[in-house]
């Protein structure tokens, strides 16, 4: 746990501010201190540093304690709270968190920075620097610019600090050391000294210079007891909301996952498929339930909303959502890859770090497959395809809708459908065909020339192409239309 009283001495003994420590006695304007919030950040980043602080109470030229009269709680900018103020108008990457503490007898308010990740913090579209101990613009096109997205461009999310200044003893109770050695298979070692070099060498814990530990955001987003207890990922918790009817005006129930990821995976999967409508489905002696949505599917849908979310997106975490024929999967960040191309093209993630190791840990699955089985299950319970949609570049919403009548789909779902369909067959080394799509509907052979319509209907849209043109009408094959 940071001791900020030892925090608070080192800096003090600091000859000068440097571009990413700032003393006040007291606050300014919120437009002022949301211009050095956005230059340290930038600034840390720059410097390759832990975190930027800027600390009131101390004063800038001696670095005296003299004490502050700032209430980061109760100050306000008009009548909005100060920090909903900030993350208003600071770019979503901007990550700082405001802590008092009473040091030498005197009120200290300290405000930690972490360095800018995945482009430089803005605030109100503008983005601001250090210079010595003075906030500045950064000229665009600059050579210092350039070379701030270089550093920037270096940094990975996952390996920055989450949590400073833990001892060994510490970490037992702030990650839940023996899942990570549950999940990987492995044999928990008695020692807590060879827990701990376990959990560096995969990259959730630094030494310290001072022999202190640090935690990175790695190891609390996967193995964190209480998400809330790390500053950088404390809104990431997975939420679950159940809602009766189609909208969401009357929630009936809602469940946050505050533990990391690792640690609640499981959990998050089995309340959320007892959630889902189900039957009994008796055959003979035998009796089974029948879900409305494939349990692969779900699974698939989960481990994506966390492993391939933007954590630079500040405020949003995973979202699962059910309602009364649909069940709605929301993560922060759109997908690096073309919707349209999400089964076929190699997969990307934006957490490499972070995906590997849940992999590893047979979280998810390995070479992009999980598309693929999705879209395949939503086949075999014939159900209309998956629905993709982008918001605003800051989300990506998945739904699925409950298994209906190809006669009851509307002509978007059933194009839908058809283009995915082939993409499919096409990943499968093979290809679409009339007789293939009946299936994928449950339709009759009776039933054809309606989907000679559908096949003509996509042909014309572009989204799928015969592989011979010149080929008899009865044995025509299809592929998506960019192969």
């Amino acid at each position: 746990m940071q001791n900020l009283g030892a925090l608070i001495e080192n800096l003090r003994r600091l000859t000068n501010e440097t571009e990413y420590v700032e003393f006040k006695r007291d606050f300014s304007e919120p437009e002022k201190e949301a211009k050095d919030i956005c230059a340290l950040a930038n600034a840390a980043a720059s410097h390759g540093v832990n975190a930027a602080y800027k600390i009131w109470g101390i004063d800038d030229t001696t670095h005296e304690v003299v004490g502050t009269t700032f209430n980061p709680k109760t100050r306000k900018k008009g009548n909005q709270e100060l920090e909903l103020w900030l993350r208003q108008h600071l770019s979503a990457n901007a990550h700082f968190e405001f802590m008092e503490h009473v040091h030498q007898g005197a009120s200290i308010v300290v405000l930690k920075i972490w360095p800018a990740y995945h482009q430089p913090v803005q605030y109100d579209n503008i983005v601001y620097i250090r210079t010595g101990s003075c906030t500045q613009k950064l000229a665009h096109g600059s050579t210092r610019e350039s070379e701030l997205w270089k550093k920037i461009q270096q940094e990975v999310f996952e390996d920055q600090i989450a949590l400073e200044d833990a001892s060994g003893q510490d970490i037992p109770h702030l990650l839940d050391v023996e899942a990570y050695f549950r999940l990987s298979g492995t044999t928990a070692p008695e020692s807590l000294e060879t827990q701990v070099h376990y959990l560096i060498e995969e990259g959730m814990l630094l030494r310290q210079d001072n022999g202190m530990l640090s935690i990175t955001n790695l190891g609390a987003l996967l193995f964190a007891k209480n998400l809330e207890a790390f500053p950088t990922v404390k809104r990431k918790a997975v939420r679950v909301m159940l809602y009766q009817g189609r909208g969401r005006i009357d929630l009936l129930k809602e469940r946050t996952f505050g533990q990391g990821y690792a640690v609640c995976m499981q959990e998050l999967y089995d309340y959320v498929m007892a959630l889902v409508p189900a039957k009994e489905d008796i055959r003979g002696a035998l009796r089974t339930t029948v879900t409305a949505y494939p349990s692969i599917a779900i699974r698939e849908l989960i481990a994506n909303a966390l492993i391939h979310q933007d954590f630079t997106v500040t405020g949003a975490a995973p979202l699962v959502e059910l309602f009364d024929s649909r069940i709605e999967f929301t993560n922060p960040g759109s997908p690096l890859v073309d919707v349209d191309r999400i089964v076929n093209d190699p997969p990307r993630s934006r957490n490499e770090k972070l995906a590997s190791l849940m992999r590893r840990l047979r979280m998810c699955e390995e070479a992009g497959s999980g598309w693929d089985k999705i879209i395949s299950a939503c086949e075999y319970f014939q159900m209309p395809a998956p629905k993709i949609e982008i918001r605003d570049e800051r989300s990506m919403r998945v739904s699925l809708r409950q298994a209906v009548p190809y006669k009851n789909l509307s002509p978007q779902e059933r194009l839908d459908a058809c283009y995915w369909h082939a993409c499919i067959c096409y990943a499968q080394e093979d290809f679409a065909t009339n007789q293939s799509l009946r299936e994928r509907f449950g339709l009759k052979t009776s039933n054809a020339s309606q989907i000679s319509r559908l096949i003509k209907e996509a042909v014309e849209n572009g989204l799928i192409k015969p592989v011979d043109p010149d080929t008899s009408p009865r044995y025509m094959k299809y592929e998506p239309a960019w192969a």
